[in-house]
């Protein structure tokens, strides 16, 4: 597997800028096609209009969403010119009540999608919203930049954090292209349980399925020496002078939306480092 379609989503000039551009990197790096959706997005309040707004003021709302999307795209499109690779742009446009749908939608069929960290200073909720519908709904790997991070022309060290679960699996499946380049791949087990069907060999069997597809990788059991899993995986990925995490994404539902669990949030709050997720 390769990735042949790179998607990402801009919704701002300023918070989107990093993820096109590693958008752009991993595009060049496998020769995929990239697709920026280009998102103007109706913020206003959803009670709004069921407390008897007319229809022209709705209409006005979508107006507006509609030139910022315009707007994005010939952001986009003056980002992207220069370069060779192959690739599309399209203004959309959608409000905060069906935005989970029309990400979905227009994400599944990509092998993965570029978006920025939706947590930090001028971030609303649709920010969240869209890395949400692409893992839950557009069942997609996410590949998240960091604010100020830059996507390297070659992931040299990767961590890949391991809990035995399908999420962690999946995103294993799901970055073998990255997997394969890297030099170094180290295997981070925190705390395993000591009655696990992998209670001998920790690590073992995927060790195992990546020396199969040609990558070398190292399984580092650590202790669970700090509250929280996410301060102990970044500890790892420095130590490691890691280009790359590696992790299960993990949510629940509530009110038929897929909410990020604690754990992928906060992981998500304070890295450092790209991360690729997949639920």
């Amino acid at each position: 597997m390769n990735y042949r379609t790179v998607t990402t989503i801009v919704t701002d000039t300023t918070h989107s800028k990093g993820s096109l551009a590693a958008a752009k990197a991993v595009a060049n790096q496998y020769d995929a096609h990239l697709e920026i959706l280009c998102l103007g997005v109706d913020r206003t309040q959803q009670g709004f209009y069921y407390a008897g707004a007319s229809a022209m003021v709705v209409q006005d709302n979508l107006a507006q969403a509609r030139e910022v999307a315009i707007e994005l795209e010939a952001f986009a499109r003056q980002s992207v010119t220069a370069h060779a690779l192959p690739w599309s742009s399209e203004a959309l446009t959608a409000q905060m009540v069906a935005l989970n749908g029309a990400i979905a939608h227009r994400t599944r069929f990509s092998d993965l999608v570029v978006l920025p960290r939706p947590y930090g200073e001028g971030r609303g909720h649709d920010a969240e919203a869209i890395v949400e519908a692409a893992l839950f709904d557009g069942n997609v790997p996410v590949l998240v930049m960091p604010d100020g991070a830059e996507f390297p022309q070659t992931v040299g060290n990767v961590v890949v954090a391991w809990n035995e679960s399908p999420e962690a699996l999946r995103a294993v499946r799901q970055a073998l292209p990255f997997l394969r380049q890297a030099d170094s791949v180290s295997i981070a087990i925190i705390d395993p349980p000591q009655h696990g069907p992998e209670r001998s060999d920790p690590g073992g069997a995927l060790s195992q399925l990546l020396a199969r597809h040609g990558v070398r990788a190292e399984v580092c059991v650590l202790a669970k020496t700090m509250p929280r899993i996410s301060d102990i995986l970044n500890r790892h990925a420095r130590d490691k002078d890691a280009d790359l995490i590696v992790m299960g994404a993990y949510g629940h539902s509530r009110f038929r939306e897929s909410i990020l669990g604690g754990a992928t949030r906060h992981m998500l709050e304070v890295a450092e480092l790209p991360i690729l997720l997949a639920h």
